[in-house]
């Protein structure tokens, strides 16, 4: 689950930040680092789950 969520973070964040120069529409960047940002969050609740244990 953990890889699955950094592999899914690493391709929003590379749409969000390369999207740019690759032409992609405004809505699509959006959304790619809408996606990104969630995967941090789940990333570091698990993270934050596993330590308190």
């Amino acid at each position: 689950m953990t890889t699955l969520l950094w592999l899914v973070f690493l391709a929003g964040a590379a749409a969000n930040s390369l999207g740019q120069f690759a032409g992609l529409e405004d809505t699509y960047r959006y959304i790619g680092g809408g996606i990104a940002a969630a995967c941090l969050v789940l990333l570091l609740v698990r993270f934050l789950a596993r330590r308190k244990d």
